[in-house]
């Protein structure tokens, strides 16, 4: 697993988010960059879709309640742009790369876990969305706490 650059990850707060609150409607859009292996969380109220390029490689997170337990939803396409042909291959790299991800998520995230340090126990659901059975899963992913 490739560990995280800190170094490599920009974080933007947008209007409504602060490093501390809120919990619910609190979502995260991650993305990278190819050519220079940078990061970039955004974290707001509604996910950064102006981020999101035809790729449709990035990572979407938000924290949800059910039965009164916080849990962290993410979300990948796995079909992207170019539809089922390239699922096999896309589905490979989102489990590969996840757990960076997390890990940027965690991290860029540290000063709303330290304020919050019951949701590093919370579960994590992912869901990979693909028209191919094979690939269409919710899967748990461990808790932020095994991300940092």
């Amino acid at each position: 697993m490739k560990r995280l650059n800190p170094d490599k990850l920009f974080v933007e707060f947008r209007h409504g988010v602060t490093k501390t609150a809120p919990l619910l409607g609190r979502r995260y859009t991650l993305t990278h960059s190819d050519m220079t292996a940078e990061l970039f969380l955004t974290l707001g109220l509604s996910y950064a879709y102006d981020k999101i390029t035809p790729m449709r490689d990035e990572v979407l997170a938000e924290w949800r309640i059910e039965n009164g337990c916080p849990y962290l939803f993410v979300y990948v396409y796995v079909d992207g742009q170019f539809g089922s042909n390239q699922s096999a291959l896309r589905n490979t790299i989102f489990r590969r790369e996840l757990p960076l991800a997390l890990e940027a998520i965690r991290y860029g995230d540290r000063h709303f876990f330290e304020s919050y340090p019951e949701l590093d126990h919370a579960p994590i659901f992912i869901r990979f969305d693909s028209t191919d059975p094979r690939y269409n899963r919710y899967e748990y992913w461990g808790s932020p706490k095994d991300y940092r």
